[in-house]
């Protein structure tokens, strides 16, 4: 069993507003993802990935756009699931937001080396 107390875990630093929280099992893997670095004019690039994901918007206020999809428009409460391999990305709408994104199998490239 894992246990991670959030108060009492470092984030790590992707980019500049950007910064998440992990943990993970063998097989499944919990991200929380806080953004400080809204409102945004455009969107970030699309990007694709081979894990299966599903998104909870815990705070604030956000465009989900996906590939074949109509874009929606998203708040605190909100969730998404992606599909392996399908384009995807946000645009803020809000000064801060917080997702919770979980996928499977382990992002590899979100692992310390």
């Amino acid at each position: 069993m894992a246990v991670l107390k959030f108060d009492e875990t470092p984030y790590e630093k992707v980019k500049e507003g950007l910064q998440r929280k992990i943990i993970h099992t063998d097989k499944l893997m919990t991200v929380v993802i806080d953004f400080t670095n809204g409102p945004w004019s455009e969107p970030e690039p699309p990007h694709n990935h081979p894990h299966e994901q599903t998104a909870y918007v815990a705070e604030g206020e956000l465009i989900f756009l996906c590939e074949g999809e109509p874009d929606q428009h998203l708040k605190a409460g909100d969730m998404y699931a992606v599909p392996p391999n399908k384009m995807h990305t946000i645009q803020l709408l809000s000064a801060t937001a917080r997702i919770v994104d979980n996928f499977t199998p382990l992002r590899e490239d979100f692992m310390k080396k």
